[in-house]
């Protein structure tokens, strides 16, 4: 079962807004296209609806390291 995700993303004047629902293919494809870096907030029924760090989600994570190779030695 595919999960629905929701993401914090920059609006006006840099005010937080809510994105989603979302499918975990958008969410990948969005990582890939950088809207969603290892700092944004993410959440869905994986995080037990917190809001929680995308770094912090393992599959997410790795596939932003698969799209920025150079960006492994910055991240902590």
């Amino acid at each position: 079962m595919s999960a629905d995700w929701f993401y914090m993303s920059s609006g006006w004047f840099h005010k937080a807004k809510r994105v989603g629902p979302i499918s975990e293919q958008d969410l990948l494809q969005r990582i890939d296209a950088g809207k969603i870096q290892p700092e944004t907030l993410v959440q869905s029924h994986k995080t037990r609806q917190r809001w929680v760090p995308m770094s912090t989600v393992g599959p997410a994570m790795a596939r932003w390291l698969e799209a920025n190779p150079n960006a492994q030695d910055k991240v902590t």
